[in-house]
């Protein structure tokens, strides 16, 4: 079967197109086929190998993201059957419970081979069932950027009607966040650096927006927006260089949740303004399966719609983490099989 991986030296120069042979189910797995896959910000971090040794070994198949068919189960299966669409859960062990480092550690795309292959061999405990309302594409963004948001705003934030929450972007895991607060009722404030994405944003139902490329200090205008009392829940995704503001506008006792670092990883922060203002700092990295089919519920009762910015084919892939990495996409990046 046909597969991207990483192989001979860590590097983007070493992703290349190979060939394996193609899989067989056993005792308790599935087979998939491939349909479609989505790139995570991650995926441009794995094949310099930036997660150390928890990054995996060579050869590896990159990408965590995807959606497949089941063509295949070995005995003993009774999640899936054959014929249903599914996708693998980021986490494949992580089923439920308390984060535990054994469980946070067997991720698809690094350590384990991810979605960049014709055929994937799961255990069926590692696969969910998907919404028949969404193509393969909106399907495939589901495991990482859809469970991250849903991780933070439901899982561990529980935002309530009439909440405040600010969200940073206009990236996957941005528009999801905007959307499932939209779904619990929030007033939702998105901050970018694009006015041509700041009209996309609020068509999208956010509330009010800020450039932050003309407005370079905007946690001022940012909590005026809430009458001086501040965010109840912040969606942290720019890191050392928003992480400052972000305290400055989230209101005493408020979330924030930590998710990303886009624009760097190291904290330089008046650590006061969390200690005083009692503010919860909650890490967050995606989620686990009881998570995802809840998720999963959400979405079809509410048919929300999933932005996907630009679909690439299999052999584009390097193309496609170019573009990733350019930062212009609104929404997700796809990778049709």
């Amino acid at each position: 079967m046909r597969v991207f991986q990483i192989q001979d030296d860590w590097g983007m120069a070493n992703l290349k197109l190979a060939d394996r042979p193609q899989p067989q189910p056993g005792a308790g797995q599935v087979l998939l086929r491939m349909l479609a896959s989505s790139l995570n910000f991650r995926d441009l971090v794995v094949p310099e190998r930036g997660y150390g040794s928890f990054t995996g070994k060579l050869p590896l198949i990159p990408l965590s993201d995807g959606v497949g068919e089941v063509v295949a189960v070995g005995p003993g299966v009774t999640r899936v059957a054959v014929g249903d669409r599914v996708c693998p859960t980021f986490f494949q062990g992580w089923i439920a419970g308390e984060p535990v480092l054994s469980r946070m550690t067997g991720s698809l795309g690094g350590p384990i081979d991810g979605t960049m292959a014709e055929f994937m061999c799961l255990s069926e405990q590692g696969v969910v069932k998907v919404p028949a309302y969404l193509s393969d594409v909106e399907a495939a963004t589901l495991p990482c950027a859809a469970l991250t948001a849903w991780s933070a705003l439901a899982t561990h934030g529980a935002v309530k009607p009439g909440e405040q929450v600010l969200i940073q972007g206009s990236g996957g895991v941005a528009l999801f966040a905007l959307a499932f607060a939209r779904i619990a009722g929030a007033r939702v404030t998105v901050i970018s650096s694009s006015d041509e994405k700041i009209e996309r944003l609020r068509a999208l139902g956010a509330d009010a927006t800020i450039n932050y490329r003309t407005t370079p200090e905007w946690s001022k205008p940012a909590r005026a927006l809430t009458d001086g009392r501040g965010f109840d829940h912040i969606v942290e995704l720019g890191g050392e260089k928003t992480l400052p503001q972000s305290l400055r506008c989230i209101r005493p006792g408020g979330t924030l949740s930590m998710i990303g670092v886009l624009s760097g990883s190291s904290l330089a922060t008046p650590l006061g303004l969390i200690i005083t203002r009692q503010v919860r700092l909650q890490g967050i990295t995606v989620g686990h399966r009881d998570g995802f089919e809840a998720m999963l519920r959400a979405l079809e009762q509410h048919r929300m719609p999933v932005i996907v910015d630009r679909v690439f084919e299999f052999p584009a892939l390097k193309e496609a983490l170019a573009y990733l990495k350019s930062g212009s996409q609104f929404g997700k990046i796809c990778i049709r099989h």
